[in-house]
């Protein structure tokens, strides 16, 4: 397909309306291509390394339905030592989840790929602490159905932020799309910004 040079070159390759709404803050023009890939951890795969690979196989797969684009994925998971935390498939494993957070001090990995014109791979991490939380805190919050989606089971933009004590590292990266990296790789790819003449 011949794109013209007023078409979007941006696509991002994710369903979540998370990364849509953090990428649209940055009044970028872009479309959404979603993924479909075996996100099935290998044995003994590291977080920064699981997170990295995903998002890469994320872009790739889009990217060769947009000749001619720069494609942008991402991917986060939960990583409590070294145990990945993904979505959960219900409350009940849902409230298992937060119950082994609770108290403790956990990381959140997002891998951000760019593919297309100009492929490149980055992970950020950020440590998250939640507070010590009663049992009917976590029992409220899992049947709440807003953890249902979200890898580690709690959203930290929505009614999740009251989980959390602390946050060490990027806040945007736990929503899932660490912007400040995000931006630096977008501009070192030559993608057109807002505030840079194109």
């Amino acid at each position: 397909m011949h794109m013209n040079a007023d078409q979007t070159l941006l696509v991002l390759a994710s369903a979540s309306p998370r990364r849509r709404e953090l990428l649209s803050q940055l009044d970028l023009r872009f479309t959404v291509s979603a993924a479909d890939i075996d996100e099935t951890p290998h044995a003994g795969e590291a977080a920064e390394a699981y997170v990295g690979r995903l998002a890469r196989e994320k872009a790739r797969v889009v990217a060769s339905r947009h000749p001619g684009a720069w494609v942008l994925a991402a991917d986060t998971t939960v990583a409590l030592g070294a145990e990945l935390l993904g979505k959960p498939r219900d409350a009940e494993e849902a409230q298992a989840m937060l119950t082994r957070l609770s108290g403790r001090t956990h990381d959140v990995y997002t891998g951000v790929a760019l593919a297309g014109r100009h492929e490149e791979t980055l992970v950020v991490r950020t440590r998250v602490t939640f507070r010590a939380l009663s049992a009917g805190e976590l029992s409220w919050y899992a049947h709440s159905g807003e953890p249902l989606d979200k890898a580690g089971a709690y959203a930290i933009q929505g009614r999740g932020g009251f989980l959390v004590a602390s946050v060490e590292g990027s806040t945007s990266n736990v929503v899932g799309l660490p912007l400040g990296e995000t931006v630096a790789l977008l501009e070192r790819a030559g993608v057109p910004l807002p505030w840079r003449a194109s």
